[in-house]
């Protein structure tokens, strides 16, 4: 748990960046692994980088992505790396030195490596069906019974938020706050926790006294794991609905392998058609980040115009960064 500014945090979050960007390619500095990594005859990498975050405290994320790698691979011919991210923003700068190729990204640091310059176009989201309209919200929530029940009661508290690049544990809680009338970095003492599920359970501690989570790590992932109870958390106010987590790829790429990667992540990475290709034998077998029912569908960039807006009311720092 960690009492910081949001821009001493950001600062700190791309110095880690650079430590994710060196172990990324495992090469020297005399090799050039910019915009692609080393490459071969035709220009595309030897090593296809994919780069994520945990959503929660978990040493299985590797092990989530290891159907997508493998599907990859299988598909394009190229090996791929994972790489376990400490933060957003590490990748975020991984990806502009071409460090990582793939990037699973929350929507806020989708929006702020696109818009910061960083070459990179969405592939694909989850849904747990294939014509669902992707999405969740951030929930304010407080220990049960509290005399906090909105957002303009947290002012003087001890906040917790995930990270200055979380989409749904900074960037709208923090334009919640504002259209409460309450200052996200004066008139409360911010505490970012570094996960969602260690947001959630500081409140259920006390160490916080409110903090914001996405929803089913409030009302499910932490209760499977029973490290919540139903009924532990009060939730006191909803975010509207956010667009769902887009994987991105360097468009720096081969256009060819770009397309390639496109394809395979909107059409050949769901269970049925996991299933159909003989990876796994039902389609509950078939493992996947983040558990979706479905798996990945196609997005475009203009869904997440939403985050924007909200960046726009925010004026937040992690929004220039």
């Amino acid at each position: 748990m960690r009492i910081r500014s949001s821009r001493s945090l950001t600062a700190a979050a791309v110095a880690a960046a650079a430590t994710l960007a060196l172990s990324a390619c495992g090469s020297s500095a005399d090799e050039d692994n910019s915009a692609g990594g080393t490459s071969a005859g035709d220009g595309a990498p030897d090593t296809l980088v994919i780069a994520a975050i945990p959503s929660e405290e978990s040493s299985s994320l590797q092990q989530q992505f290891a159907l997508v790698q493998k599907v990859i691979e299988d598909e394009t011919g190229l090996e791929t790396e994972f790489q376990n991210a400490t933060d957003y923003a590490a990748v975020i700068e991984a990806q502009r030195a071409g460090k990582v190729h793939i990037g699973h990204y929350g929507p806020f640091s989708y929006v702020t490596a696109r818009d910061s310059g960083v070459p990179v176009q969405p592939l694909a989201s989850f849904a747990d069906a294939p014509d669902e309209k992707p999405g969740y919200q951030s929930y304010a929530i407080v220990p049960a019974g509290s005399d906090i029940r909105s957002l303009e009661d947290f002012r003087g508290k001890t906040v917790c938020f995930v990270d200055p690049t979380s989409t749904s544990g900074y960037l709208y809680p923090s334009a919640g706050l504002i259209e409460a009338g309450i200052d996200p970095e004066n008139d409360v003492t911010p505490v970012f926790a570094g996960g969602h599920d260690a947001s959630a359970l500081a409140v259920k501690s006390g160490q916080c006294d409110a903090g914001f989570a996405f929803d089913t790590m409030v009302t499910e992932t932490l209760v499977k794991k029973g490290d919540l109870a139903e009924g532990d958390l009060d939730v006191v106010w909803e975010s509207e609905t956010i667009a769902s987590s887009p994987t991105a790829v360097l468009s720096t790429l081969p256009q060819d392998l770009v397309d390639q990667l496109s394809d395979i992540f909107q059409n050949k990475l769901n269970r049925p058609a996991l299933v159909e290709a003989g990876y796994c034998s039902t389609a509950e077998e078939c493992e996947l980040p983040e558990s979706a029912e479905y798996g990945y569908i196609p997005v475009t960039d203009d869904v997440y115009d939403g985050v924007r807006k909200v960046c726009e009311i925010t004026q937040s720092p992690s929004c220039a960064s």
